[in-house]
């Protein structure tokens, strides 16, 4: 995993940004700097604080904390000595907001609502619930528990005709467009073995791949997601240059998921190969295509592809 170190400590982010993405009052941001001096933000042309990745990755550190029982006085104190050391800690995943409130509806709940509201085109209370579902649960809990089975709800509903092109449209881009901003919301990991994501070549849909992206960013992975339809020939010139630890694609349909069984070969022609991994509901639907297609299958649960992917780092 990523080190807090490791993290760029470019000041770009604003007091009210930081407190967004970490749940920290500004006026508590300012008190931990004067009394436990971890945080030592620049300045942008007017003099107001501006705060880096590091130092957001710090604050989550000290939040984890502070949520075990750790006074937060400790915590700052164990932080100057790891430092001190060279030691620093590995950064914490964290999703937009690190302290959540607790919830007693579950996640399924909120799944059905989101999916109500996308049926009606009422893009203003499904932003408000999705900035709720943000506040409430971990990332990987609104993305597996929330936005997959929201998404499934749309596929279905379209496939039986009850869905409008144009209302399954609006359904998906309304979700792609929250992807795309808790992605470039997470700290860009610029240490560690390199990942490639993104989805097979003549896959229309890039949804999976981008979910797995945000996940891997949040858990520390350095990951780079390079969209749909990736052509194989190119995606290979690009791994030879940039030599990745390991390449994943998602396929949605048997159809293109076929069009991976050449990817693994074509991988192979690079020295040190990347492992070369896959996933995607195309092997939902069909688990037969997994004896066809070489390389590794992550599994239908994207939590536990994280892990999976964790362990062939480890023993790569």
């Amino acid at each position: 995993m990523t080190a807090i170190n490791d993290l760029p400590d470019e000041p770009k982010y604003p007091v009210k940004r930081v407190s967004d993405l970490t749940g920290i009052l500004p006026v508590t941001l300012r008190a931990w700097e004067r009394r436990y001096g971890i945080l030592k933000p620049g300045r942008d042309d007017n003099q107001y604080r501006l705060y880096s990745d590091r130092d957001l990755a710090i604050l989550r550190w000290l939040i984890n904390k502070k949520n075990s029982g750790v006074s937060i006085s400790t915590a700052a104190a164990n932080l100057q000595d790891m430092i001190a050391q060279n030691n620093w800690p590995e950064i914490i995943p964290f999703g937009i907001a690190q302290t959540k409130t607790s919830s007693s509806v579950p996640p399924q709940r909120y799944a059905d609502e989101l999916f109500a509201l996308l049926k009606k085109h009422n893009e203003v209370d499904a932003a408000r619930l999705f900035e709720d579902v943000i506040s409430k649960f971990d990332l990987e809990t609104l993305i597996e528990k929330i936005i997959t089975p929201t998404l499934i709800f749309v596929g279905e509903a379209w496939f039986r005709g009850e869905l409008m092109i144009s209302t399954e449209h609006f359904a998906t881009a309304f979700v792609l467009s929250r992807l795309n901003n808790l992605y470039i919301s997470l700290p860009i990991v610029s240490k560690g073995p390199a990942i490639l994501i993104g989805g097979a070549p003549t896959e229309e849909h890039e949804m999976g791949a981008l979910m797995m992206a945000v996940l891997m960013r949040n858990r520390g992975f350095k990951v780079e997601f390079l969209g749909a339809d990736l052509h194989l020939d190119d995606l290979v010139d690009y791994a030879r240059e940039t030599l990745p630890a390991l390449v994943v694609l998602t396929a949605s349909t048997n159809r293109v998921a076929m069009e991976l069984s050449r990817a693994q070969a074509k991988l192979n022609t690079i020295s040190p190969a990347p492992i070369f991994c896959y996933a995607g509901f195309a092997f939902d639907y069909d688990p037969d295509l997994v004896s066809k297609i070489p390389g590794i299958y992550l599994g239908n649960s994207m939590v536990k592809a994280l892990e999976q992917i964790k362990q062939l780092l480890s023993d790569k």
